[in-house]
């Protein structure tokens, strides 16, 4: 028989202390933050609720996160979600582990300023490039840009204007993403925030979920807009489309004042950190204002504090009406020159390339571009050929990308309600879509990244000079020539070439893509005359060192 060597009564307390301590350490462990993770780049998103409430949380508080990892740090606004929950974003930019802790402006709000939580974050597993490469940035050259990881980014933009307004229905929407993302666009510019060529608060701006605030003053948001806008942004990255964003227009509106002016700079700052919360953890780049300038109200400060307050430094610009230099004179915080000058065929086309490249002469270096050119099919004009020639004679002449737009588009036109007064064109957002120009500068954009385009030089001296030619010494030309009218095949002129170096040369048709072989060629006396073109349009000469 086993004897006990205590009493069973000694035993039972033993047991009973061991099991309550048991007890109170997983309690004690319940109580603990959980730890939480994320993919680098991708969205990490979580929410705080508050007990106490407000009058009007949007104006009353501030909440924000802060994230830390190793000596880095990054303050991350929060966003009023409805209710009495605020919303927080973040796009982990390294990978490892994290702590962070919300912070609130009312410091007897407890649950608003809570404990410190961990966030372990790994690396991206995903097929998506902006989220496999990382966010958009300047490149070191200032010149063009790349991803985090330095891979080259060939911005090609659409021109969106009003496309988070319900008369383009979220099938719509996803329908011209995924054209746009079939023809090589990685860009679309969108406004969020106040419309060109409509008044501040019409019931038009609206989408599924209202207007996005309840007064001019921009001090009373209404969620509900941004919930459904949020979906339309998400799409566009999921689409490896990074969105563009515009705070809102710049020029006079209906009531003879600018919307900054009718909202105010602190309203304006009030929607700029509500955007930068929504959309800050997306490849995003701000647009500050479109068609902004120094008489149409403090976009410079505007800008200042929009930058002071994003944590991750995107790209930042405004869309010129004039010179990008000039418009905003106080305009050091800018990273890149956008010009949007009109849609005047091509004379607009001559003067946007003049605009560009006194950006590109002007120190400090930035990247330059064109934000907005000739729509095709504006009022029934700038149809592809134009869209051709803009494209090309900008990219070869130093342009860091281009962007696109299209009648019908921009405005979000649907059958019977164009979207805009007085009325420009009836042309939907169903039948540009299709218009020729949005196909072929996708093809001009896919033969560019066959080559390392990203170290082009532009050498104007390389051809005739109503050519435009850009490339790699020794390695590269590409020669864009024009049309010159009908009934002319009259070649290509290639000047200064290297005396002891042999080209592959080929005729990129940039209506169709179709290639034109013109065998080897070589001039010791530096200039060569093709025999003839394929036919009388537009064309890019290709010359490829034949030694390669």
């Amino acid at each position: 028989m086993l004897k006990l060597k205590k009493p069973v009564s000694s035993t039972i307390r033993t047991l009973n202390a061991i099991v309550a301590l048991a007890v109170s350490s997983l309690q004690s462990y319940s109580l603990l933050p959980p730890t939480k993770s994320a993919q680098q780049w991708d969205v990490f998103e979580t929410s705080f609720t508050s007990l106490r409430k407000y009058a009007n949380p949007f104006l009353d508080v501030q909440v924000d996160v802060l994230f830390r990892s190793g000596d880095q740090q990054w303050l991350v606004p929060a966003f009023w979600a409805g209710a009495n929950k605020w919303t927080v974003r973040f796009a982990p930019p390294i990978i490892g582990e994290y702590t962070y802790k919300v912070k609130c402006s009312d410091a007897a709000n407890n649950e608003l300023s809570g404990k410190v939580q961990r966030l372990i974050v790994s690396k991206y597993k995903g097929a998506n490039p902006l989220l496999r490469h990382g966010f958009i940035r300047i490149s070191a050259d200032k010149r063009h840009f790349e991803h985090a990881d330095g891979k080259p980014f060939l911005w090609l933009g659409d021109t969106w204007w009003k496309c988070l307004c319900k008369r383009m229905t979220w099938e719509g929407f996803q329908e011209l993403a995924a054209n746009r993302k079939s023809k090589g666009f990685n860009v679309v510019q969108i406004v969020c925030g106040p419309y060109p060529d409509e008044k501040t608060m019409e019931e038009r701006w609206g989408n599924e979920g209202g207007l996005p605030y309840e007064s001019i003053k921009f001090d009373k948001v209404n969620p509900k807009y941004f919930d459904f806008a949020d979906r339309r942004i998400k799409l566009l990255v999921d689409s490896g489309i990074v969105p563009v964003i515009v705070g809102g227009w710049g020029r006079p509106q209906g009531g003879g004042t600018s919307t900054l002016e009718q909202v105010g700079i602190d309203g304006f700052k009030r929607h700029w950190r509500n955007l930068i919360a929504r959309y800050g953890a997306y490849p995003t780049v701000w647009i500050v204002g479109g068609e902004a300038k120094d008489e149409y109200g403090p976009w410079s400060e505007l800008a200042k504090y929009l930058k002071m307050t994003d944590p991750y430094h995107h790209p930042l610009t405004y869309h010129a009406p004039d010179h990008p230099r000039l418009a905003i004179k106080d305009n050091a915080i800018f990273d890149f020159d956008m010009v949007g000058i009109g849609h005047q065929g091509y004379e607009t086309a001559t003067r946007t390339l003049q605009l560009m490249k006194s950006c590109l002469a002007i120190t400090p270096t930035r990247p330059a571009l064109c934000g907005e050119a000739c729509y095709e099919g504006h009022m029934q004009t700038n149809f592809q050929d134009l869209q051709r020639h803009l494209f090309w004679s900008l990219m070869l002449s130093g342009a860091a990308g281009h962007t696109y737009g299209a009648a019908g588009i921009w405005q979000a036109s649907v059958e019977g309600n164009a979207g805009i007064d007085p009325v420009y064109d009836w042309t939907t957002w169903k039948e540009s879509m299709n218009y020729l120009g949005s196909t072929q500068i996708g093809i001009g954009k896919k033969l560019l990244e066959e080559y390392p385009w990203s170290r082009f030089e532009v050498h104007p001296e390389w051809a005739e000079a109503d050519c435009f030619a850009a490339g790699i010494p020794g390695k590269v030309r590409f020669i864009y020539q024009p049309k010159r009218g009908i009934y002319n095949w009259g070649g290509t002129v290639v000047k200064n070439l290297e005396p002891n170096v042999s080209y592959s040369a080929y005729y990129f048709d940039p209506a169709t893509g179709r290639r034109f072989l013109q065998g080897t060629i070589s001039a010791p006396s530096g200039e060569y005359r093709s025999p003839g073109l394929p036919s009388p349009q537009d064309w890019v000469l290709v010359l490829e060192n034949a030694g390669k």
